[in-house]
């Protein structure tokens, strides 16, 4: 590589997702978007504990016509400096009431902890100082975040490492939220007195390639909660939002501007319904296997993808099917089954309820029409193997496709912000503030929605701690409190916050063991397939219970993922051929019911006095009281 051609150096990715885990142990984040990291002996340790994601940066050179030249790693003749300033102001920042970028439905907030006046506030602000690393392998415990307060307790919130060729990686904190007077949290986003250890901030490196030095575009590291549906996907993702806004209000093209084409544009949206069958019953009941809607079916998929007037009436019905983001009438029957941002406050109104975006809908449109081609698309999985402009490619979009899209009420990783043009300095890259600058965070006694957008507003520059500061505090009670099927009345209990990173109802170890099992009739099987469980069943239906187990036992909830566990499916097909299961579930007790289940499926072949005492008297069995599902978010 010849310096003379280097025009400029930038960090990728321009914003990369860490998430928390309280294990030792960690996986790298994916580098492709829509494929999922695959951590050796799975998303948690031996001890039931959850591996971090760790996000990890790398420095590219490019040349006069933005092309990339090389990937820049350290060596004897180059070293790149990486400095880090991450902050955590989520408590004295503004309460979270609504999405304030809603055309007048945005909330006008206070700040979070009212009580704390002035130059007090500093308290609820967690800083640690910056830090500074360079090398090969390099770590140790003065790259730990940890030297940040909430009033007089430090707060870690990560550290930063380096692999063998001197990139940058970042953890992030073990998940550990607490109340500075040990009260009980009473609600969904504004705790009061509450910290947590999530954080985002500012990635900056400095390269110096043999006598010349380059300062490098920077970048954004992100900390968010982590992902208890890896490898399943949002309908809409944080990518096809920002997308959106690229293409819609930024005036950049769209990259199906020459033509859709149906595995890359349209099918990404449909499997993406289907696969939330494993996270949520009424997507099972609707869109999942067995199921006339399982788009994914192979009989259904070949008409699908057919661009023939054969096709077309199948094409249109599904796309009446989806509600139009440009709408502004209430489309409650219509898909994705998903909350909006004004769902709770608002009835009758089209935000109640979350549409696909506009590009994505322009799209489908598109596919309805016959307006496409089925031409073969390989989904990239292997980043090694790309050219260096579909590794530039992959790097802006990966870590945003594996982030929801909404409803932002507020979200899960990162938020509405994002979809609002003045964050952006140009696509995937962020306004960012002068190395020597924090976040602003005095916009007055009400940040309304006028002073949000405004041009010198919380949106026209990103510093430490500005993106995730819009998200709940702590994260573990909004989780616990967005989950799905509010209105019981409806035959389904289906809408849905964030499933897929949020599970509500899910295949559990123990059904998919039976389902699996050859000795077992296939009507029953069946049944084992069909019934799902509440994922948070351990933490009770009190709300207020429900939302402090959260805090202390997340970590002992199941990960839902695709087994590794070979899959015995029926001939007729009424089984699928692989599956999602949760496991990981580190709750005491399991399920005492399951013998039962054994004995009844074996009636025919044991006695049933003689099948390991499941019948005996009660005295002689563990009691369990099968608490009633409610769905209600209490507070909201």
């Amino acid at each position: 590589m010849e310096k003379s051609n280097i025009s400029y150096l930038a960090v990728y990715p321009p914003i990369g997702i860490a998430r928390i885990g309280n294990s030792p142990e960690y996986f790298i984040a994916s580098d492709v978007p829509g494929v999922a990291p695959e951590p050796e002996n799975g998303y948690k340790d031996p001890d039931g504990r959850v591996k971090k994601q760790v996000a990890r940066f790398r420095v590219y050179a490019f040349d006069a016509q933005d092309n990339p030249i090389a990937e820049i790693t350290h060596s004897d003749t180059c070293q790149i400096t990486w400095n880090v300033h991450v902050a955590n102001i989520k408590a004295g920042w503004y309460e979270f009431n609504n999405a304030l970028d809603l055309p007048g439905l945005g909330v006008p907030a206070g700040p979070r902890n009212p009580k704390v006046k002035g130059a007090a506030r500093a308290n609820l602000v967690i800083k640690p100082r910056p830090k500074t690393i360079q090398g090969e392998g390099v770590q140790g415990p003065e790259y730990r975040f940890d030297d940040g307060k909430f009033y007089d307790k430090n707060v870690c919130l990560g550290e930063i490492r380096t692999d063998e060729k001197g990139r940058l990686l970042f953890f992030g904190g073990d998940g550990d939220s607490e109340s500075r007077t040990n009260e009980a949290a009473t609600t969904f986003a504004n705790n009061v007195g509450w910290h947590d250890d999530t954080c985002d901030g500012i990635v900056r490196a400095t390269i110096r390639l043999d006598d010349q030095e380059y300062e490098a575009l920077p970048a954004t590291v992100a900390v968010t909660p982590p992902n208890f549906g890896p490898g399943l996907f949002g309908v809409v993702t944080m990518n096809d939002v920002v997308q959106n806004t690229f293409i819609k209000e930024m005036g950049y093209p769209d990259p199906a501007a020459n033509g859709v084409v149906f595995q890359r544009d349209i099918f990404p949206i449909l499997e993406r319904m289907v696969q939330t069958q494993w996270v949520n019953h009424g997507f099972f009941v609707l869109f999942g296997h067995n199921s006339p809607a399982d788009f994914t079916a192979p009989d259904m998929l070949k008409q699908l993808a057919d661009p023939s007037p054969a096709s077309e009436q199948l094409r249109q019905r599904v796309f009446s099917w989806f509600r139009n983001p440009s709408s502004s009438e209430a489309a409650p029957i219509q898909i994705p089954p998903f909350y909006g941002d004004a769902f709770g406050e608002y009835v009758d109104i089209a935000a109640v309820n979350l549409p696909i975006t506009v590009v994505q809908y322009e799209r489908l449109e598109k596919w309805a029409n016959g307006e496409f081609s089925n031409e073969e698309y390989h989904k990239p999985t292997d980043f090694d193997a790309l050219s260096l402009a579909e590794q530039i490619d992959a790097l802006n979009q990966a870590p945003l496709e594996e982030c929801l899209g909404g409803p932002f009420h507020p979200g899960i990783e990162l938020t509405w912000p994002l979809r609002v043009k003045s964050m952006w300095a140009k696509p995937y890259r962020l306004n960012l503030v002068a190395p020597d600058e924090d976040t602003h965070l005095n916009y007055g006694p009400l940040l309304a929605p006028a002073i949000a957008l405004s041009a010198k507003g919380p949106l026209s520059q990103t510093g430490p701690g500005a993106l995730t500061c819009w998200l709940g505090v702590p994260w573990q009670t909004d989780e616990a409190s967005c989950l799905s099927g509010y209105d019981t009345s409806t035959y389904l209990p289906l809408p849905s916050f964030w499933a897929a990173r949020v599970p509500n109802q899910v295949l559990s170890q123990q059904s998919f063991g039976r389902m699996n099992a050859q000795d077992v009739p296939l009507a029953q099987r069946l049944k084992h397939f069909d019934y799902r469980q509440d994922w948070l069943r351990d933490f009770g239906s009190d709300y207020l219970k429900k939302i402090n187990r959260m805090i202390h036992e997340w970590h002992e909830l199941g990960i839902i993922t695709q087994t590794n566990e070979a899959v015995n499916p029926d001939e007729m097909g009424f089984l699928p051929k692989t599956a999602w299961v949760e496991s990981g579930r580190h709750f005491s007790g399991g399920d005492p019911t399951l013998d039962q289940v054994v004995i009844a499926e074996n009636i025919e072949k044991e006695p049933v006095v003689a099948a390991k005492g499941a019948l005996a008297p009660q005295a002689a069995q563990p009691q369990r009281t099968r608490e009633r599902r409610t769905f209600g978010r209490d507070e909201r």
